[in-house]
């Protein structure tokens, strides 16, 4: 008997530390904004499958929201935060992996959902990994499908997208000078703009990878904010909208480590 109410408390804590159900909830009149990479199944002795959201557990996900009222909003429609509603959830995805139009646009348009795509301009035959930690030379992300120009244009007639700029290459910006960071961080807006005939105003740093200046980069770009990978909620948009915070929504997560992460910006 003893024994099993030591195993109990013990199972008790673990979860407590990994789910953190006891932190402080942040007010839902703060905007959450969600990253996601991949909508797809998990790949047996994959290194990436974190970033992989499996297609039942996102429709899940949006369906959770949608039925429990949050409102889906555009990164454009930051520059306006005090008018958006309470409950307010951006969807974010970061690269432009072909299941994003294969799994998650289906379903962004049965539940009437809308979300930001960080489109990389040039993300073919990339292995941008090797950016980061050069270890990181198996080649998956390389070889993951990425989304098509044309499948990009049938996103955004849907009404269901729009895009933010994600770099040209996919660079790790804390390898660049001044002058080649506006290269790559001016130009893939002025190329995501003429390419596809829309305005670009939200920009994702790579590999969440940035410094003070990287901030004044995307701002003299022409962008109006910038996402970073950080996780949490941010709470003064004015003050931050160049380091915006994301919860990030794991391919390891369950329902519960979901809502925990809705509720507190973070799990555990």
């Amino acid at each position: 008997m003893i024994w099993t109410a030591a195993v109990l408390v013990v199972c008790a804590l673990i979860l407590s530390r990994r789910y953190a159900w006891w932190r402080h909830a942040v007010d839902e009149k703060y905007p959450r904004i969600l990253m996601y990479h991949m909508v797809s199944e998990h790949r047996a002795g994959a290194k990436f499958n974190k970033l992989r959201v499996r297609p039942e557990a996102f429709e899940w996900q949006i369906r959770w929201l949608r039925n429990n009222g949050w409102y889906f909003a555009l990164m454009s429609e930051l520059s306006d935060a005090k008018k958006l509603p309470t409950k307010t959830v951006f969807l974010t995805f970061d690269d432009g992996f072909a299941d994003n139009f294969d799994n998650a646009h289906p379903v962004l348009k049965k539940y009437g959902a809308r979300a930001t795509l960080y489109l990389v301009v040039d993300r073919f035959d990339r292995d941008w990994s090797t950016e980061k930690k050069a270890h990181h030379n198996s080649g998956e992300l390389m070889y993951e499908p990425k989304v098509t120009d044309e499948q990009v244009a049938e996103m955004l007639a849907s009404g269901c997208w729009e895009l933010g700029g994600h770099t040209l290459t996919h660079v790790n910006l804390s390898r660049l000078d001044t002058e080649q960071k506006m290269a790559e961080v001016k130009g893939c807006r002025e190329q995501l703009e003429a390419r596809f005939g829309v305005p670009i105003s939200s920009f994702a740093y790579p590999f969440g990878i940035y410094d003070k200046a990287d901030l004044s980069v995307a701002e003299e770009s022409g962008f109006l904010n910038a996402v970073t990978t950080i996780e949490g909620i941010t709470t003064d948009y004015a003050l931050n909208r160049f380091e915006l915070r994301r919860i990030k929504i794991s391919g390891k997560d369950n329902k519960l480590a979901f809502r925990i992460r809705m509720r507190i910006g973070r799990r555990g």
